[in-house]
C-alpha cells in the first residue's frame, strides 16, 4: 500500500505547504469578488434621494401673514405682489396648533395678523413647510387685518383625482426618499397627530400637483382619512384655489380604493 503524505496546516509554524496557499488565495479572491457583487447590487437597487430640502439644524425667521384656511400657514411676500403660502407644522408628529396656543391667547383673532415666526423649513417641488420648535419663537408684529388674507376661489366642482394620501411633512423633505410600510404607518402617525393630509397626483408627463384635504366645508380633516393614507385612490370633491395651493374638498365616504401598490410607500 502505497503511502502519501497530506498536506496540514499548523498555525504556530512560519511555513505554509503551497497546496494551502492557493486554497486561501483563492478564498480571498472570491470572497472579495461577492462583496464587490452585493455592494454594487446594492448600491443599483436603492431608490434616489429625492431633491427636497429639511434644514434641520438651520433656524429662518420669516414673516407673513398669519391664515387658517383651514390650516396654519403664513403668507410671505416674496417679490413685489408676489407671495407664497407656508404650510406651518409643529416639531415631532405634530401640528402647528400647540405651538400657537400662546399666540392665539393674546390675540384671539389671530387670522390676518402679521406674525414673525423663526423655524426649520422644509421645501421641494414648489412647495414650503416651517416647524415650529418654540412656541417663544413667534411674536406678533401687527394685528389683524381681513384685508391682508389670501383669496380663495372655486375651480371645479365634483373634480375626480387620482393619487395618494401624503403627509407633507415627511414627504416634503423628512424622509427621503421614505418608502416602504415603515414610511406609511409614520405618515398616518403624523396626520392623527393634526399634520394636514396632502393629496399627490402625478399627471401622464409625471408633473406632480398637490392638494390639501379638506372636508365638503372646508374643515380641518385627519381621523376619517386615515385608513386611505398611502393607498393609490380617486378621491372626488370641490377644487378651491387658495393662491399658491389647491385645496380639496370631499367627504371621505366617497373616496375609492384601487387596490394597487402604492407609488410613494
Amino acid at each position: 500500500m502505497e503511502n502519501k503524505n497530506d498536506d496540514f496546516y499548523i498555525g504556530y509554524l512560519e511555513n505554509t505547504d503551497r497546496k494551502t496557499k492557493a486554497t486561501l488565495k483563492n478564498f480571498v479572491i472570491i470572497g472579495l469578488l461577492i462583496l464587490i457583487v452585493i455592494a454594487i447590487t446594492f448600491a443599483f437597487t436603492q431608490n434616489n434621494f429625492k431633491n427636497s430640502t429639511f434644514e434641520l439644524t438651520t433656524n429662518t425667521k420669516i414673516m407673513g401673514v398669519y391664515h387658517e384656511m383651514p390650516y396654519p400657514m403664513l403668507k410671505v411676500k416674496t417679490a413685489e405682489n408676489t407671495f407664497k403660502n407656508i404650510l406651518l407644522i409643529g416639531f415631532g408628529k405634530y401640528s402647528a396648533n400647540p405651538f400657537l396656543k400662546t399666540i392665539r391667547n393674546q390675540v384671539p383673532n389671530l387670522s390676518g395678523s402679521m406674525l414673525s415666526i423663526e423655524g426649520n423649513l422644509i421645501y421641494y417641488n414648489g412647495k414650503t413647510l416651517l416647524q415650529i420648535t418654540d412656541d417663544e419663537k413667534i411674536t406678533l408684529v401687527e394685528k389683524t387685518n381681513p384685508q391682508r388674507l389670501p383669496e380663495t376661489k372655486t375651480l371645479v366642482n365634483d373634480m375626480e383625482l387620482k393619487g395618494e394620501i401624503i403627509d407633507p411633512k415627511c414627504y416634503f423633505g423628512v424622509m427621503k426618499p421614505g418608502k416602504g410600510k415603515i414610511h406609511r404607518s409614520c405618515a398616518v402617525l403624523c396626520i392623527s397627530g393634526g399634520i394636514p393630509p396632502v393629496l399627490a397626483t402625478t399627471d401622464k408627463n409625471n408633473i406632480s400637483e398637490y392638494y390639501l384635504i379638506t372636508d365638503i366645508k372646508g374643515k380641518p380633516i385627519h381621523k376619517n382619512i386615515l385608513p386611505h393614507v398611502g393607498k393609490p385612490s380617486i378621491l372626488k370633491g370641490t377644487v378651491v384655489q387658495l393662491e399658491d395651493w389647491y385645496q380639496l374638498r370631499i367627504d371621505t365616504k366617497n373616496i375609492k380604493d384601487l387596490n394597487l401598490p402604492s407609488k410613494i410607500y
